[in-house]
């Protein structure tokens, strides 16, 4: 019983971050759904979500302003979650150029602040954006031209970092790795997940929309139900400056988690494979399988420990469990340490923020209502 579980446990550890992939890749040669994507121009909502920003807000609405899309088919929305400070005023001096403000009744946190200005918005696009993302000139031009197929109910960017300086950071392994997994969901079916900083979606896949939800992950689950899908474009770039202090990005990684997993619970008739065919199989491994890891590593490495006198398979599997963890613990000890350890440091601490995620959605009052945004 033992082996099975350490084999079982090993499988859906493979399989959800190469099993799946590697099937993807193969399903994709016979499977390709491209986007159609053409030269149309939709009355758009750019919505811009703020709580107590007064020190970046002036920034992304002259940011904004540099958008070259036809000014009379472009309204900006900022959405304030009850702001204490100055973002409210700041945004109404900018009302003579278009900008309007709609202010949350309470604080309820950032997808009630998005639902009060969806209902304000008049666009068939709605745009949504971080108040640290920014946005390059074609950007709204270019992620509109994917609607022009009708399959498409909403984009994803691409996430870009910069550093304290403005420069545009190089894309580590993982980047690289999720950028090539959407590929090949797109080219297949669907994504599974939108960036949240910067994403588009059709009004209509906006409705219902759930105040207390992670916003991205339920457009997307909505357009799905809708008989549509998600795309991501790579040409439309959302830049935003890392996090430099690693627990503030832990934490940031548990509250996306936690919410995504809140998500998912009131969705879970999504992963039924006769409704919703090949994306029930896409949420079940890319969502569901990755958040299910961390207890997989756990089962691994507990069931191995008793397997010790079972065989030289599993002597040989206990060192790599040992030479792994000691490359992540020396990867994590410091910022100049080689390439080959950084990548076991970052998969360990991207699972602990997946079992811290678990703990708090059962134990510690499941996904946070309210939000502070990340200090960049």
């Amino acid at each position: 019983m033992l082996a099975v579980l350490f084999w079982l446990s090993l499988f859906f550890i493979f399989y959800s971050y190469l099993g799946y992939p590697l099937t993807l890749k193969i399903v994709s040669l016979f499977r390709a759904r491209p986007v159609l994507q053409g030269d149309i121009a939709p009355q758009v909502s750019m919505i811009i979500t703020a709580h107590n920003e007064e020190s970046r807000i002036e920034a992304k609405l002259q940011n904004t302003f540099l958008l070259v899309y036809p000014a009379w088919r472009l309204t900006v929305i900022v959405a304030s979650d009850c702001s204490t400070d100055r973002t409210d005023e700041i945004v109404r001096s900018h009302a003579d150029r278009g900008v309007k403000l709609v202010r949350a009744p309470e604080r309820r946190g950032k997808e009630y602040a998005q639902q009060c200005a969806v209902e304000a918005a008049s666009g068939e696009i709605l745009v949504f954006s971080d108040v640290a993302t920014i946005l390059e000139p074609n950007g709204i031009v270019q992620i509109v031209r994917n609607f022009n197929d009708p399959s498409v109910g909403c984009v994803s960017s691409v996430d870009r970092f910069i550093d304290s300086v403005g420069r545009v950071g190089g894309e580590g392994a993982y980047v690289r790795y999720e950028m090539a997994l959407r590929n090949l969901e797109m080219q297949v079916h669907s994504l599974v997940g939108l960036s949240g900083s910067f994403f588009a979606a059709r009004r209509t896949v906006c409705t219902p929309w759930a105040p207390n939800l992670q916003s991205d992950f339920s457009v997307l689950l909505n357009s799905i139900r809708q008989g549509m899908r998600g795309v991501a474009d790579p040409a439309c770039v959302g830049i935003y400056q890392n996090i430099a202090d690693e627990r503030q990005e832990f934490q940031r990684k548990v509250r996306t988690i936690v919410r995504g997993i809140a998500v998912l619970m009131k969705n879970l008739r999504l992963l039924h494979p006769g409704r919703y065919g090949l994306f029930a199989w896409q949420l079940f491994s890319h969502k569901l399988c990755r958040w299910l890891v961390p207890f997989f590593l756990i089962g691994a490495a507990a069931t191995n420990l008793f397997l010790l006198a079972d065989g030289f398979i599993y002597r040989l599997a206990f060192a790599g469990h040992l030479l792994f963890y000691w490359m992540a613990w020396e990867g994590g000890r410091s910022a100049t340490a080689p390439r080959i350890a950084r990548i076991p440091s970052y998969f360990v601490m991207a699972n602990m923020a997946v079992l811290t995620a678990w703990y708090r959605y059962f134990f510690a009052g499941g996904a946070p209502v309210t939000w502070e945004p990340s200090k960049r």
